[in-house]
């Protein structure tokens, strides 16, 4: 009577737990999966017939025949999609600058130098992160509005170079995992505090910033209310807002619509393969101290 190995045993436990991630992701990649086939359809294969189930639509419906490349080209002439990702690359650039470098100085001030009241600021600055953006939409609004920063960029840029309490919280855990020695060793030999925060602390925090910056990149590329509430110009539209007015103007053409999308989305999820590693590493070894 043959018994199967441990090693063989594992095998088929690991197979058995690949198959069950695959299906539990189907229904996180099925909208992805139909946005990118709607982008390649004609409009006879989108509209479903009276009469006719949703289930054997999506079914007969589901891969595209003819694929209609030329969904792609009509989208980007339809609307100036070089105009909206001027913009949105231009703010992703400066409000990722901002946000990282502001809450990396101010991460280093709560993990490392001590001074009076520090812990009580931390847990207020905390506290924060529990106010809903809806409450503070107005105020910055009016504050923007009398400053005169209406229709430009500033608003969405200058709050980044303030400071994010979550980036703080996630670079302090980071900082405080390095060694105290390090810096007591770089204080021996004369550097100051903004020396060994620019020399010491900032290259041991790189996969930490990296995740800090993916973060702000992926917020930033896809803010829809920021440009909506402060951008009036056509000119400034981003991709989000733009992609929000074509639909406003072309609402029945949905394999363009679903074109621009994919066009959208693209740039995220190679930016996701090529910062993964990073990104995760970034994330497992914050807050394995306090």
């Amino acid at each position: 009577m043959s018994t199967k190995s441990p090693s063989g045993l594992g095998k088929y436990q690991r197979l058995g737990v690949h198959a069950a991630l695959i299906m539990l992701c189907l229904p996180f990649i099925m909208p992805l999966i139909w946005m990118v086939s709607t982008s390649l359809k004609a409009p006879s294969q989108i509209a479903m017939k009276s009469g006719e189930s949703a289930v054997a639509f999506s079914a007969k419906n589901l891969l595209p025949n003819p694929v209609k490349w030329d969904n792609y080209p009509k989208a980007l002439e339809t609307v100036p999609f070089a105009v909206y990702l001027r913009n949105t690359l231009f703010l992703c650039f400066f409000s990722v600058i901002g946000a990282v470098i502001s809450s990396a100085v101010v991460a280093y001030g709560f993990a490392r130098i001590r001074f009076k009241g520090r812990d009580s600021l931390f847990y207020l600055m905390l506290a924060t992160m529990c106010l809903p953006g809806a409450v503070t939409m107005i105020p910055a609004f009016a504050l923007f509005r009398w400053l005169g920063w209406y229709g430009t960029f500033l608003p969405l840029i200058v709050p980044a170079f303030c400071g994010n309490a979550f980036y703080i919280f996630l670079l302090k855990q980071f900082f405080a995992t390095i060694p105290e020695e390090l810096s007591e060793a770089a204080r021996i030999d004369g550097a100051s505090e903004w020396r060994i925060f620019r020399q010491v602390m900032l290259p041991l925090a790189k996969p930490a910033l990296a995740t800090c910056a993916l973060f702000q990149f992926l917020g930033t590329w896809n803010d829809f209310f920021g440009p909506l509430i402060y951008i009036n110009d056509p000119t400034k539209y981003t991709l989000a807002y733009g992609l929000q007015q074509f639909l406003a103007s072309h609402g029945t053409e949905w394999a363009k619509l679903m074109a621009g999308a994919c066009i959208f989305t693209i740039p995220i999820i190679i930016l996701f393969f090529f910062a993964q590693k990073t990104f995760i590493q970034g994330i497992a070894t914050t807050g394995s101290k306090g």
